[in-house]
């Protein structure tokens, strides 16, 4: 059975993370950009990340453009951008397609494993989030409208 431990991503400088680098920690997968109307949840992840990492939490972000082009920047800017104006200390990757024939395995994997609502499997929007358990299996899915404290209570039970 497929998990996430069998996938690899890209770091924004092209080299390549096996995801089993985070096998066994609590994982909420995010696909992000930096001029949304939700970029401001990024402060909500960070505070999320610093209150549970130790823990065992991970907040991975990947950046996307696919959603108005909000995520026009190459690497360096999305993380100069996410370190001086939200001073965000989790793990940034490399940008990726969410949807579409070019989607990142992981995220056609994440949808596949916890469909949307009516049970549409596209990522909607920016900031959709998916919450894996310590086993590698995705536990649930979050509309970008979630707010990142509106999950203390979901990542608890996995911690």
């Amino acid at each position: 059975m497929t998990t996430i431990t069998d996938f690899d991503v890209t770091l924004p400088d092209g080299a390549r993370q096996a995801m089993a680098d985070y096998a066994g920690k609590v994982l909420l997968i995010v696909n992000v950009a930096s001029k949304c109307g939700f970029t401001p949840q990024y402060a909500g992840l960070e505070a999320l990340y610093r209150k549970y990492k130790d823990r065992g939490l991970e907040i991975l972000a990947f950046p996307c453009n696919q959603f108005g082009a909000q995520e026009p920047g190459d690497a360096a800017e999305i993380a100069s951008f996410c370190s001086l104006t939200y001073d965000v200390t989790f793990p940034l990757f490399g940008k990726v397609d969410v949807n579409g024939s070019d989607a990142d395995p992981l995220f056609d994997y994440l949808k596949s494993a916890q469909p949307g609502l009516l049970g549409t499997t596209a990522v909607k929007w920016n900031f959709t989030k998916f919450l894996v358990g310590r086993d590698g299996k995705v536990v649930d899915r979050f509309a970008p409208t979630t707010k990142p404290e509106d999950l203390e209570k979901d990542i608890e039970a996995l911690l």
